[in-house]
């Protein structure tokens, strides 16, 4: 199986990204770039952190008309997997791939620091090697991590099981003072209607290593991985 990490003028975390793939999922993985819609064969792809465009019109805005995401909407219809962290979430809500958007912080900062969330769905083929209810210690960096959606989308969302990360105390209570970013309904990630695209804002690939402080983010990647062997048994 192969990976794919896109690039976007601006991508500041597509490295960490392709180095967690390739040294601690240790799969194939290649670069895609932005201006191409050659997905190279992939069988996952990854749109990464960063500041796509320099999020000069929106976070994600101008990402959306890049080739290479024509190609990735194509890939989600015919039902592979991508995963956006960070802007590559913002990114995924502009380009309709999921619902909803990322608004700027609460407290107007940008915030980068460890936070917890918990897992509410292990029925995704990014989560099913975890155990619903678990807490996660995963980092995040952000300006624009406020994920907002109308009320109907909202109930959608909770209805259908698709939202699959809130953040929480390491205790795995929601409250108000474990949401860093004022997001609604502590919403840390959520998943699309097919469950093979999902948008984090924390980051797994900067938690995958002893070495890094937390190895929480690996699971998902694994998951990922496991999902893929899966399919082509």
């Amino acid at each position: 199986m192969r990976f794919g990490v896109i690039i976007f003028p601006g991508s500041n975390c597509d490295h960490d990204a392709y180095w967690a793939i390739a040294e601690v999922a240790k799969q194939p993985v290649t670069f895609l770039w932005h201006d191409s819609p050659d997905l190279q064969g992939c069988d996952a792809i990854i749109v990464p952190g960063g500041f796509a465009y320099g999020d000069y019109l929106r976070t994600g805005a101008i990402a959306k008309f890049s080739p290479v995401m024509e190609s990735v909407r194509n890939f989600v219809a015919e039902g592979g997997l991508v995963l956006g962290i960070c802007n590559g979430f913002q990114i995924l809500c502009e380009a309709g791939l999921l619902p909803g958007a990322l608004m700027r912080n609460a407290g107007l900062k940008y915030v980068c620091k460890p936070v917890h969330i918990r897992v509410e769905s292990t029925n995704t083929p990014f989560t099913q090697q975890l155990t619903r209810g678990e807490v996660l210690e995963i980092p995040i960096g952000h300006m624009e991590g406020n994920y907002f959606c109308d009320e109907p989308t909202l109930a959608e969302l909770n209805d259908q099981d698709r939202i699959i990360f809130r953040y929480t105390t390491s205790e795995g209570e929601v409250t108000a003072d474990a949401n860093p970013n004022g997001s609604l309904d502590n919403i840390a990630g959520i998943c699309n209607e097919g469950r093979n695209v999902l948008g984090m804002m924390p980051h797994p690939e900067r938690a995958a290593d002893v070495l890094m402080g937390s190895t929480d983010g690996r699971v998902i990647l694994e998951s990922m991985v496991h999902s893929l062997v899966a399919a082509a048994a």
